[in-house]
């Protein structure tokens, strides 16, 4: 699910903080109030020491979020993105990149998984090992996080050195760590978004260092870069990739460039085996999850479990057959609504997308800079930056969903920019002292989010801390460790529920775990899951009853499933539509009844199989009304058909 995006009358601190610079700059100008850049002197004498300035950026967003634990405490994961990334983590960390398919593996299936040929995450694997790094390194994953908050803003920071004077690169870096390195989602969920910023960054730094010196260790950055992003956000990063690439062979197979061989030896050469080598391990990872290495995990996922296409410009799929009403709603209704009205409504999706990013990456304190980069429109440096700016948004547009860290390899070219923009304005009178103002409103807007403690539930604006999410969850989690033992906990929903809201997901070896989370389904499956796993303690938890709490298994009032088509290939009650057909004949005979009402054929449907029916429609009692009886192989064919 994606996170709702706040509403463009959003009243951030931040709007007050950009119309106060913008006022007091130029009445700072007037009096000469000097002592506004304060921190000017203090950062350029640490600039100088280019790797220190590098180690104290990739330091600082570490040591703050660290004093900030007691107050916004390691977060729990919520949404389906990141369980799955966890899963990787955990994969990982067991020294393997896929785990084998359970034997029970429909009592697991949830959105972004794949549970067949393996059982492993989805989507690409960048994101699970650094995850897995902190798990083992720490003994918690989140960690992993936060050892990426600081390695983004590090790799900013030496990109910034490539591209300007030392004191302006540390400037932009320290903007980095305020606006994204502490209070973002990025930093406080398990999302991702600090790595593929990072791959971003190393490629973008590598290239004004080899279009003044082709040199092979100049040329390592940028495919360590590119390896990054072809492992966290594929698409955007190629695209990111090839307008840098572009830039990068302009300059240097032109006239004024390098010998070819010079070409060769020191970027081809390095490049090739980088990606070579990558493309090995990348392609050893998808045969170990996909059986082939050709296929990426998201792909057969994708192709096995969706309807709805990534991009707006492809055709839907046919419906699979879904084994439980959860998984269904998720795909065939929500990711269904969201590729319509995507292609139904591209111009409202472009605002939106746009509303996303700019919220994000600029805001107001940004976006004031970034207009002043039009001074420098003759700059030829400027010149290629934008061109790399006006294409990278192609990987955006076209895809059917969106959320901040799609554009994450671009984060180092934003900041980029702005800074440039500094530096115009800072050639002009009052705009000497709006760069002066800038820094220390950026934070203050840090500040005034510490010390309010605002959250907002799944925001995507960057100085906002997200609401904690996967608190119930994770409170049941904690009771149920705290007894001690062994324990499988069936899963029930209710109609109605928020396909966002998913609990059913486990470690990568679920036999060996403590807690095992299993979806409830048909009480022939149930009974077979609780017989593999004897030894446990057997609970079912609610998560959509206001507060959800553990109940017994035996006590918990019974449920049928709910209803899936005839032909789900998990559910052993429902495979065969011809044994489907003998059990509900059978129940009939033993009523002596051979005809029916469409609910009576409900009711002994459900009898047979502990599946709820689908809900009669005219189409099954036709033009006798409900209390009409039907034939039984007319209410079959039509079962038949209900999806």
């Amino acid at each position: 699910m994606s996170p709702t995006v706040p509403s463009a009358g959003d009243t951030s601190p931040e709007i007050w903080l950009a119309i106060a610079i913008l006022v007091l700059s130029p009445a700072a100008a007037h009096f000469g109030w000097r002592w506004l850049g304060w921190w000017e002197a203090p950062l350029a004498r640490l600039a100088r020491r280019r790797t220190v300035a590098i180690l104290v950026s990739a330091a600082t967003p570490l040591v703050l979020r660290s004093f900030l634990i007691p107050f916004f405490p390691i977060p729990e994961p919520r949404v389906h993105d990141e369980f799955t990334f966890l899963l990787s983590a955990d994969t990982f960390a067991h020294g393997r990149v896929a785990n084998p398919q359970h034997p029970f593996w429909v009592h697991f299936e949830s959105p972004h998984l794949l549970i067949r040929p393996a059982y492993a995450s989805a989507f690409p694997m960048a994101q699970g090992a650094v995850l897995a790094v902190g798990k083992v390194l720490f003994g918690h994953p989140w960690f992993g996080v936060w050892l990426s908050a600081g390695f983004m803003c590090g790799a900013i920071c030496w990109m910034l050195q490539g591209w300007l004077p030392p004191r302006w690169a540390l400037l932009g870096a320290a903007l980095a760590v305020l606006r994204f390195g502490v209070s973002s989602y990025w930093m406080n969920s398990y999302w991702g978004g600090c790595l593929a910023a990072a791959g971003g960054a190393l490629v973008l730094g590598a290239l004004p260092r080899i279009m003044r010196s082709p040199h092979w260790r100049r040329s390592l950055p940028l495919g360590l870069g590119l390896a990054i992003l072809a492992n966290t956000r594929p698409v955007e990063g190629a695209v990111f990739g090839a307008a840098v690439g572009g830039v990068l062979f302009a300059r240097t197979l032109g006239k004024s460039g390098p010998p070819r061989a010079v070409v060769l030896r020191h970027i081809v050469a390095p490049l090739a085996m980088i990606l070579g080598v990558t493309g090995v391990g990348v392609g050893y990872c998808f045969a170990r999850v996909t059986g082939k290495p050709w296929v990426a995990p998201y792909v057969l996922y994708r192709e096995s479990m969706t309807m709805a296409p990534h991009f707006v410009w492809q055709k839907p799929g046919p419906q699979p057959a879904y084994n439980n009403r959860e998984l269904q709603n998720f795909y065939v209704y929500w990711e269904m609504a969201s590729y319509t009205g995507a292609r139904t409504a591209p111009l409202d999706g472009l605002r939106r997308r746009a509303a996303t990013y700019w919220q994000f990456y600029l805001g107001p304190l940004f976006l004031i800079p970034l207009l002043a980069v039009a001074f420098l429109i003759g700059n030829r440096k400027t010149r290629q930056l934008l061109v790399i700016a006006a294409i990278f948004p192609l990987a955006l547009a076209g895809q059917v969903w969106h959320m901040a860290h799609y554009a994450a390899p671009a984060t180092g070219l934003v900041i980029l920019l702005v800074i440039q923009g500094m530096r115009a304005l800072y050639l002009r009178p009052w705009g000497r002292y709006l760069v002066w103002c800038l820094p220390v409103a950026c934070a203050a807007m840090l500040l005034i989010q510490v010390l309010s403690k605002t959250t907002d539930e799944m925001a995507q604006g960057s100085w906002r801390w997200p609401a904690p999410g996967g608190v119930a969850r994770a409170g049941i989690l904690r009771t149920v460790n705290s007894a001690g033992g062994r324990h499988l906990l069936f899963v029930r929903y209710s109609p109605s529920h928020d396909v966002g809201n998913e609990w059913v997901y486990n470690d990568a070896d679920i036999d060996a775990s403590p807690v095992v989370w299993a979806r409830e389904l048909d009480p022939e499956s149930n009974a077979k899951l609780m017989r593999h796993f004897g030894d446990r303690t057997v609970w079912l938890v609610e998560p959509d009853q206001p507060n959800p709490r553990l109940q017994t298994y035996r006590d918990a009032p019974t449920r049928p499933m709910t209803f899936v088509a005839i032909g789900a290939p998990g559910i052993g009650v429902l495979r065969s539509a011809q044994e489907v057909q003998r059990k509900v004949l059978d129940s009939a005979t033993q009523r002596g009844n051979a005809v029916h009402t469409c609910d009576e054929w409900n009711y002994l449907f459900t009898e047979a199989t502990g599946v709820g029916a689908p809900n009669a429609t005219p189409g099954c009692w036709g033009e006798g009304g409900r209390r009409h009886a039907v034939a039984f192989q007319h209410w079959f064919d039509w079962l038949l058909t209900q999806r």
